[in-house]
């Protein structure tokens, strides 16, 4: 990932809505989301949702599928991956074991508790 498109990812993402909106797609995984029913979880008229998609699209963030009269959208996790090596490639300048407590955050917040059954 370059610079612009960090960038464009993380103004996607610094606004209210297009963060909700990303988050109710992680949330939803393989199975996506209608553009209507997203809509309707955001309380937004459509048209508005709309947009919002449409940047989060541009950013690499959101991806869509049509079915029939209505669109499906999905997260992008291959596009937030990208983000987060992009922001965190270069950490604790090349030694991994100073960066173990973050990713044990991550992966804790991710996948629960590593006793968890």
């Amino acid at each position: 990932m370059e610079m612009k498109d960090a960038i464009a990812a993380l103004s996607a993402l610094a606004q209210d809505t297009r963060l909700s909106v990303f988050r109710l797609l992680v949330v939803a995984g393989p199975d996506g989301i209608p553009a209507g029913e997203i809509a309707t979880a955001m309380d937004a008229p459509a048209n508005t949702i709309s947009t919002h998609l449409s940047i989060l699209a541009a950013a690499g963030l959101v991806r869509s599928q049509r079915e029939g009269r209505s669109i499906r959208y999905f997260a992008r996790m291959e596009g937030m991956t990208a983000l987060l090596i992009f922001l965190l490639r270069d950490c604790c300048r090349g030694n991994p074991d100073l960066c173990l407590p973050l990713t044990d955050h991550l992966s804790q917040a991710l996948c629960g508790p590593k006793d968890a059954p």
